[in-house]
């Protein structure tokens, strides 16, 4: 999720173009998953596998990339289109299963005639030539400009401003990033380093996951970067990535991060991924985005004097945890998109408790109180209103970060203490590297409860108002602000 500070917490998505170079493909259409959020996001009828996405940055940060995407995937319908979300570049040729094919657009869809007709169960191999391109998508998603180069902050939608790809977090791949950059830059990407080749003036990086990634969370930084290596519990391979004239200024920081690790594995169990580590932009973009095993921050977040340590630390918490619920249990849908936040700001508010903030039980009432307003105006835990037009990131509202902490707050007092921490665990270990719905969640929580907790849930996560909080039937909610 983004992390948005209170007073910066603002919509940065926007339209943007899609430009191509081909023969027009008669009457393409977008089609997308159904997902209630993003109808158009996501596209039916085959399951990637694999991205290997070779970008080429040529020193300026908003000149057009050149890029090669290919994507290993398998049909699971009957095809003779392949719809894929793609919104900002130029496609100058798209291959499947090695032969040149016909393609066009229509909205964020680049739509791909197969050569000829493909049945369900085989490979599907996509190959597109095209540009990936940051101009005009400061505060849109997709590509951010830094002092010095590019990171990348897709979520919830923007991943198809970068790539072509199935862009919905219920499609997990495995990545592989090939960037070639001027000498003097680094590139570093999710996952390990997978080689490093010199070319005259540029240097190729690659890098590999281990693990399957939603498209939301890929990320790639190019700059004047120092990269810091250590290690974490059970020599977990750790990378900072942060402004090279700025490494000793975040240093205090980044040591934080083993700690900070074991005091999650503490809650939850072990580290998922292969590697972590905090990767610094050196740029205004107030807010904080789990990027899968490198979560990214504006450089303003370490340096900001207003902002006090605890909450510092706890927010770095909240992206760690994370990589846990969101990352490697990825939603089904964007409607569940409270398990991600909820989690991640209940750890985060947890660890403030145990490091200097405000204490969890104060914190909750302050939900509480507030809840009926947060749900008049973005909509229940578990069905949220839609984002505003032209502000998708609108959709990241308090509901569903401190009111969906709420919600697991209550199922704590429901349930007690030690059902609720089996119920963490369980819920990380079983759908690992999968993705996972608000029903799986109520039902694995009724099985360790021991009773049906339907009723329950359909309060908290679906009703218009707040129900009673268990153990505490003196807290009252606010009446909703009467909006303008």
């Amino acid at each position: 999720m983004p992390h948005l500070s209170r007073r910066l917490r603002a919509a940065l998505l926007a339209t943007a173009s899609l430009t191509l170079v081909a023969a027009a493909l008669p009457d393409p259409e977008p089609l997308g998953i159904g997902d209630r959020l993003f109808p158009e996001l996501g596209n039916p009828g085959y399951d990637v596998l694999t991205y290997d996405i070779a970008l080429t940055y040529h020193g300026n940060n908003t000149e057009p990339l050149d890029a090669v995407t290919r994507i290993g995937a398998r049909t699971t319908a009957p095809l003779e289109r392949i719809n894929l979300d793609f919104a900002r570049g130029t496609v100058q040729g798209v291959e499947v299963n090695g032969r040149a094919a016909e393609f066009g657009s229509k909205n964020e869809d680049l739509v791909v005639r197969t050569p000829r007709g493909l049945p369900a169960g085989v490979p599907l191999n996509i190959t597109v030539r095209h540009t990936s391109d940051p101009a005009g998508t400061a505060g849109n998603g997709g590509w951010i400009p830094t002092a010095d180069g590019l990171a990348m902050a897709n979520q919830a939608d923007a991943a198809h401003r970068v790539f072509p790809g199935n862009d919905h977090p219920s499609d997990k791949a495995h990545f592989t990033f090939r960037v070639t950059a001027p000498q003097e830059l680094t590139a570093v990407a999710n996952g390990l380093p997978a080689g490093r080749t010199r070319h005259g003036a540029t240097t190729t990086w690659t890098y590999r996951t281990e693990h399957p990634m939603a498209t939301e969370l890929a990320q790639v930084s190019i700059g004047r970067s120092a990269v810091h290596h250590h290690t974490g519990p059970h020599g977990l391979p750790l990378r900072d990535v942060v402004p090279a004239a700025d490494r000793e200024r975040m240093e205090p920081w980044l040591r934080k991060t083993p700690a900070q690790l074991e005091w999650m594995e503490r809650q939850v169990g072990r580290y998922p991924f292969e590697t972590y580590g905090v990767l610094v932009a050196d740029s205004p973009i107030g807010f904080a985005l789990e990027t899968q095993t490198i979560s990214l921050f504006g450089k303003s977040f370490f340096t900001e004097p207003a902002y006090p340590g605890w909450y510092v630390d706890s927010v770095m918490v909240h992206e760690l945890a994370h990589q846990w619920f969101g990352n490697s249990v990825s939603p089904a849908s964007w409607s569940d998109l409270w398990l991600n936040e909820g989690h991640a700001s209940w750890y985060e508010a947890r660890y403030a408790e145990e490091n200097g903030g405000g204490t969890l039980e104060r914190r909750m009432r302050e939900a509480y109180k507030l809840s009926d307003g947060w749900r008049a105006n973005g909509g229940p835990p578990a069905r949220p209103d839609g984002p505003a037009e032209g502000e998708k990131l609108s959709l990241f509202r308090p509901v569903v970060y401190d009111g969906s902490a709420l919600v697991l707050y209550a199922l704590r007092q429901e349930i007690g203490a030690a059902a609720f921490d089996r119920l963490e665990r369980a819920w990380v270990r079983i759908h690992r590297d999968g993705t996972a719905t608000t029903a799986d969640f109520t039902r694995l929580a009724s099985g360790i409860a021991g009773r049906d907790l339907t009723s329950f849930f359909e309060s908290w996560l679906y009703g218009k108002k707040t129900p009673s909080m268990p153990g505490h039937p003196d807290w009252r909610a606010a009446a909703p602000a009467a909006t303008p």
